[in-house]
């Protein structure tokens, strides 16, 4: 006699605003006509790190091993599952290569895990394209706006202090980048201020090489 699974259907969204900055996940779950969202934000993660653990979330709220389709418009999530990326850096002690290591191992491990007991499809979904469920889940990513005193994302707080961000703290035009020692230079953000949203950031650093990010307490901007 086959093993019977209830089948479920997830949608996910994670965001970050600045990247990294303050963040949030959203998520609806739906079964059988019920339907159950569930969201989360932190004062500092990344979009990749949002992504992925709307998708834990999702999984661990599950109460029996389920059939599950998990929609997200995040390719990075997606594609990391699907060409299973992921099971081979987890093969490989976390290592995306000869000379680079793979990040958000926190979250790619329990996903892993989720998805030995559940047998779970992921798909990609184009992201603000009109579907309902999509958009929802977009809202429910980016309820963090304007809040303020959030939850440190432990994960990242740890990755980061690995990485030595706090000996060699990004501050200035000029630094050396942390990944690859490329001088950073000053941009200004093209994103627009979105309602209810308590700062911005006047500007960031940035590397030209390796695309790295780096957000300056002192470019950050209360409004009033």
């Amino acid at each position: 006699m086959s093993e019977e699974f209830k089948e479920v259907i997830i949608y996910t969204d994670g965001a970050a605003e600045p990247n990294p900055g303050p963040g949030g996940y959203g998520l609806v779950l739906m079964y059988e006509g019920h339907r159950k969202e569930l969201s989360g934000m932190f004062g500092l993660t990344t979009n990749n790190r949002m992504e992925i653990l709307a998708a834990v979330i999702g999984l661990e709220a599950l109460k029996e091993a389920c059939k599950v389709t998990l929609y997200s418009d995040s390719k990075y999530l997606v594609d990391a599952m699907t060409q299973g990326w992921a099971r081979q850096w987890q093969a490989r002690n976390w290592s995306r290569g000869k000379h680079e290591k793979a990040t958000n191992v926190d979250l790619w491990g329990r996903l892993l895990t989720l998805c030995e007991k559940h047998r779970v499809e992921f798909v990609w979904v184009k992201g603000h394209a009109g579907n309902p469920d999509n958009e929802r889940c977009d809202q429910l990513s980016m309820q963090f706006l304007g809040k303020r005193d959030l939850p440190a994302d432990e994960g990242y707080e740890q990755r980061r202090e690995n990485e030595g961000a706090d000996e060699t703290k990004i501050t200035h035009e000029g630094q050396p980048c942390r990944k690859c020692s490329t001088p950073v230079i000053k941009k200004t953000p093209r994103q627009k201020t979105k309602p209810d949203q308590a700062y911005y950031f006047e500007y960031y650093l940035y590397c030209p090489k390796c695309h790295t990010m780096y957000m300056v307490e002192d470019a950050k901007r209360y409004f009033n």
